[in-house]
């Protein structure tokens, strides 16, 4: 029988996915049904099971869900007192009780805290120290405003003192905020916290970056006030302070080199933002070019500038001067 010679029917790729391989071999303990299969899961479960691992995860757990801890005998005492709120205290077991501890333990059964014992190691871990001294309070995130929230509370206040028959009720109730450009130490935070408080300011807005945030050192330092103090955080401070012009607010910037002193500028009397810089730095450019006013506190040479917590309590006290001054002339 004569065959033609040239190309063949082929397949034409059709068995190709057939003559594929199945890939490399899989690994012993990878094997459902190979002894070393069975040793790995027993080693993984025994592992699991060994309590100085547990007490790692544990530890690592805790410290990357916050940060904002509050550790040894006396600032956990002081926390509780002032009512910083948290969700766990961790007490070192064996520990050797004082009048301390024992009030601690008792505010913290009145405030509804979860109280866990953990042993050396893992307070170590979760304290990243070993000067814990037996006790780690773990306070929780602040809730924070909006600063349409504050806007909208203030002026709510402020329509309801319109009714009242005294001029110097009306301007004591017009909306007063401060504004915080640049204040990074939790403390100088609190302490200005508490100034606004005790002259009865609306609320406080913190830019988002480079500004410190209301932690429980914040809170301790001003004594509470945080728990009755809106306080919002803004992208922008600039741009917020721009978006309350929109709604009739005036603002009026501290700075050493100010034209007008603080309480003069005339703008006491309207819906007001007081804008405070941080220390060292003062306001940024974009932050004082926002400003209606720049004002200034007299003091002597001597002294270069004001921690911001007293300048802000100054600030504040030289307003609310001026408005009930003008009250007073108007009644």
């Amino acid at each position: 029988m004569v065959t033609k010679k040239g190309p063949t029917k082929g397949s034409g790729g059709k068995h190709r996915n057939s003559l594929r391989g199945k890939g490399p071999t899989p690994k012993a303990e990878d094997r459902v049904y190979h002894k070393a299969y069975k040793a790995k899961k027993q080693a993984e479960k025994r592992q699991r099971s060994d309590p100085r691992l547990a007490a790692r995860r544990r530890a690592a757990h805790f410290t990357s869900n916050s940060d904002d801890l509050v550790i040894g005998r006396n600032s956990v005492l002081e926390a509780l007192r002032v009512g910083v709120p948290a969700s766990v205290l961790y007490v070192a077991n064996r520990i050797e009780h004082d009048d301390r501890t024992r009030e601690i333990v008792r505010l913290a059964g009145q405030h509804g805290l979860n109280l866990l014992e953990a042993d050396r190691l893992e307070m170590d871990r979760i304290a990243r120290s070993g000067n814990h001294q037996g006790v780690i309070l773990k306070a929780d995130p602040f809730q924070y405003s909006s600063l349409h929230e504050l806007v909208e509370r203030a002026e709510r206040k402020a329509r309801a003192m319109e009714m009242a028959d005294s001029k110097a009720s009306r301007l004591s109730a017009r909306p007063l905020f401060i504004a915080l450009d640049g204040i990074t130490d939790p403390q100088n935070l609190g302490a200005v916290i508490r100034s606004a408080a005790a002259f009865g300011v609306n609320g406080v807005i913190l830019p988002e970056r480079r500004s410190a945030s209301v932690n429980a050192a914040a809170w301790k330092v001003s004594a509470g006030a945080a728990a009755h103090m809106p306080i919002a955080r803004v992208v922008n401070l600039t741009k917020a302070i721009e978006a309350l012009k929109e709604h009739g607010y005036y603002s009026i910037g501290l700075d050493g080199g100010g034209s007008k002193l603080v309480g003069e500028t005339g703008f006491e009397t309207d819906p007001l933002v007081v804008v405070l810089g941080s220390e060292g730095k003062g306001l940024s450019r974009l932050t004082r070019e926002a400003c209606d006013a720049i004002a200034s506190i007299p003091i002597t040479s001597a002294v270069e500038s004001l921690n911001a917590s007293v300048a802000a309590g100054i600030a504040l006290y030289a307003t609310v001067n001026a408005r009930r001054k003008a009250g007073e002339a108007a009644n």
